[in-house]
């Protein structure tokens, strides 16, 4: 099985739907944990529910800000349409990495099952 190239145009997509997919998962996973088994209001905002949702949100982030970092690159060594390829899926998928921080953030200090 071949890597994909950096700068084939699939990778346009790749980082809004990896956003998206983060997004379904940390709201839904943050609904289904409070359904489920909801934290004591006392405990505040550091919770199992709010560590699992940080470090998802850490990992997706450092994933998406190392694809733009590879599309950024390998659209230096390109010329054509092939850097241009490369270069807007870096913009989107730096779009998607601070897309997933600033939607994140709130995990930190806001109890999960208000």
């Amino acid at each position: 099985m071949s890597r994909l190239a950096l700068t084939h145009p699939l990778h346009l997509v790749i980082g809004l739907t990896l956003w998206s997919l983060w997004f379904v998962a940390i709201y839904g996973g943050l609904s289904v944990a409070c359904a489920v088994a909801p934290p004591a209001a006392e405990q505040g905002a550091l919770t199992a529910i709010n560590v699992a949702l940080g470090l998802l949100t850490v990992a997706t982030t450092a994933l998406l800000g190392w694809l733009a970092w590879a599309c950024l690159e390998a659209a230096r060594d390109e010329l054509g349409r092939p850097r241009f390829v490369a270069a807007v899926s870096a913009g989107l998928y730096l779009f998607s990495a601070v897309a997933t921080l600033f939607v994140g953030i709130p995990v930190i200090g806001v109890p999960p099952c208000l």
